[in-house]
């Protein structure tokens, strides 16, 4: 989720370690069950702070589906075929596709994006979600349809290419 929403691997990592240790620190007596959710809201607080911190240095210094498909045919498709494969061309065509579709989701607003990762990478559910973001459950069933609405469309567009 973090190095989709940055796009830097080196500071995502460093964000996700954050996240992790903030959760460590504040929340390790809180059930288990309520660590997932309260992992996700961090992380997602800490990819917020990361995008304020850059307008603010851009500021000071003045110096980026098919339609058929369900969600979970979209996760496994794009990230288990993409996994080692004994065909080179197989492999390279996955690694393709998985390039497009990081591209397209890099396309979508920075909340869709949040909540298609949550949705549909991490498999949380809408409750889940939107006590991740802060949002009412309403809020991720919109951004959620409007996301995969948006994926279909511009990875229809690379269909084309």
């Amino acid at each position: 989720m973090s190095k989709l929403a940055i796009g830097n691997a080196d500071a995502s990592m460093d964000i996700v370690q954050d996240a992790m240790l903030k959760l460590v620190q504040k929340y390790s007596k809180k059930p288990s069950d309520q660590w997932r959710p309260l992992f996700f809201r961090i992380l997602n607080n800490k990819i917020t702070d990361y995008y304020r911190r850059q307008a603010v240095r851009k500021k000071l210094f003045i110096a980026d589906l098919q339609s058929s498909d369900s969600a979970e045919d979209v996760r496994y498709s794009l990230i288990a075929k993409a996994r080692h494969s004994d065909n080179p061309d197989t492999k390279l065509q996955s690694d393709r596709r998985l390039e497009k579709f990081i591209e397209a989701a890099g396309k979508l607003s920075l909340r869709q994006r949040q909540v298609f990762i949550l949705r549909c990478w991490e498999g949380l559910s809408t409750a889940d979600t939107a006590h991740a973001m802060r949002c009412s459950q309403g809020s991720v069933k919109t951004h959620y349809s409007r996301a995969l609405h948006n994926l279909r469309e511009i990875l229809e567009a690379y269909r084309d290419d």
